[in-house]
């Protein structure tokens, strides 16, 4: 698929970047789900949603593109795993080599990711969005930003490329609008819990902090307002969507309440507004923290259902959220 909004050809199909290497073994009761990584292939897999032959494997993100984004010494403390404890308490993971390969797979995936959304219209990575990971140091769950390192890495190639990081993950995606700031050509849109991590915010080109327990009415208003405002001063060539599902309702770190339908809801609008604007959508999972590693790959996978059957189709409609049908 090419940019062309109404009309154009649209994608039959969604390859995705995924690895087995997504996943390693945490120390039993961390909170970080690592097992909604497997869980979400299989489902995607089975339900159809994913051809086993539009699976892409990546490899080991490369380290002249890793410098793109991030100092040469927190690399060499990453690879040796020689954090210091204090850098690894932010962090939030234990800095293993096994988390360092583990990294590296997820970077180049959604590397890769971009790369083929340029060429399909839309891709993912069954991984991606680590959006608090700074250029010296991780935070939150986040050891390397792999939204950075990818735009970056592009624009090298393609020395004109616009983007516009649409982040709806829970929490406000500071590292990335740390390294963005001040860099008209990448637009960083952020719509977060005010009062959630982290509690020191960067600035993002635009900025939407909600109130805790927001439901669907106030969310998917907000975002029906302010998506098209970034879109338009964006012009984008591309969109790396952070596709979070930490603010439904019941997440252990969310609070913002948003339900089923109401994620079902976003994520449509979403990819109606730009499909119809005809702009090239990487997908990243970014942030979903429910009661089972299971229940969370389970509302990763209403995201890719919404997207399959907009870019299935060849009559997208934008619809605002929250309308009747």
């Amino acid at each position: 698929m090419g940019a062309g909004g109404r009309g154009a050809a649209y994608a039959v199909r969604v390859r995705v970047a995924y690895a087995p290497g997504y996943w390693i073994e945490l120390e039993a009761g961390h909170r970080f789900p690592m097992g909604k990584f497997p869980a979400l292939h299989a489902r995607l897999i089975r339900e159809g949603l994913v051809d086993p032959r539009d699976v892409v494997l990546p490899g080991e993100a490369a380290r002249r593109d890793l410098l793109r984004v991030h100092t040469r010494e927190y690399l060499d403390a990453l690879a040796t795993a020689s954090l210091d404890r204090r850098s690894e308490r932010r962090l939030g993971l234990p800095a293993t080599r096994a988390l360092w390969q583990r990294s590296l797979l997820a970077v180049q995936g959604t590397l890769l990711a971009a790369r083929m959304a340029l060429e399909d219209g839309i891709a993912a990575n069954l991984a991606g969005g680590t959006h608090h990971a700074f250029p010296d140091h991780g935070e939150g769950f986040c050891v390397l930003n792999d939204v950075a390192v990818a735009i970056r890495s592009l624009r090298a190639e393609r020395s004109t490329l616009r983007a516009l990081v649409v982040d709806l993950d829970v929490h406000q995606g500071n590292g990335t609008a740390f390294i963005f700031g001040g860099d008209p050509d990448t637009f960083t849109f952020s719509m977060h819990g005010e009062k959630n991590f982290p509690f020191t915010k960067e600035r993002s080109s635009l900025d939407v902090p909600l109130p805790d327990h927001v439901g669907d009415a106030g969310y998917l208003s907000a975002l029906a307002a302010h998506l098209p405002t970034a879109l338009e001063a964006a012009r984008p060539d591309l969109v790396m969507y952070l596709a979070g599902v930490d603010c439904v309702v019941g997440d252990r770190f969310g609070r913002l309440d948003l339900s089923e339908r109401g994620l079902a809801e976003r994520d449509a609008f979403v990819f109606a507004t730009l499909c119809d604007a005809g702009v090239p959508v990487a997908l990243l999972m970014s942030g979903g923290y429910a009661e089972t590693a299971e229940r969370t790959a389970e509302l990763h996978a209403v995201t890719h259902r919404e997207a399959a059957a907009l870019y299935r189709s060849d009559r997208p409609v934008i619809q605002e959220p929250g309308a009747a049908t």
